[in-house]
């Protein structure tokens, strides 16, 4: 049984991991977007995304704490830089992946792992800046509904009063 057993071994040694991962999350960063297994994409989205939400923060900390997982100057300067900038009005979600079907190969499930604001397909065009995230609650729909029927009532009754 594997109660309370949360993390994707991979099949590898804790150091062999680590390193995967870290690799994997440099690709990631450096090149917006990266094909691997699903297994993988998906222990590499729990693995990145909290080092991009470290990166809108840019102090020394931060980046001495994101350098301790990467290794990279270059990763952590790409991270702190251009991919902080894009990121900094998203709440987290900062990935996407999507499922390429089987590898001819041995038959392993493909996947490909972006960043999600920088695809061109699914965002908005190039020449559109994008907003600060609109916040929401569920139960705001019946409230504007009603206050939107009330109005139009409002409108109407005094055309019917000037007859």
């Amino acid at each position: 049984m594997r109660h309370g057993d949360k993390i994707k071994n991979l099949s590898r040694t804790k150091a062999h991991r680590d390193a995967l991962l870290s690799n994997l999350a440099c690709q990631l960063i450096q090149h917006k977007r990266i094909v691997t297994t699903l297994a993988k994409a998906k222990a590499l989205r729990v693995y990145a995304e909290p080092l991009i939400t470290k990166g809108k923060e840019n102090t020394t900390h931060q980046r001495r704490v994101v350098f301790s997982y990467l290794q990279d100057k270059e990763v952590v300067k790409e991270l702190f830089g251009a991919v902080a900038e894009k990121v900094a009005g998203r709440p987290g979600g900062y990935t996407r992946i999507i499922k390429l079907g089987a590898r001819p190969g041995d038959n392993a499930e493909q996947a490909l792992i972006e960043l999600v604001d920088f695809n061109d397909i699914y965002g908005k065009g190039k020449g559109e800046e994008k907003t600060a995230a609109k916040k929401t609650r569920r139960s705001g729909g019946k409230k504007k509904a009603a206050e939107t029927t009330e109005k139009a009532e409002e409108t109407t009754t005094p055309e019917k009063s000037a007859e």
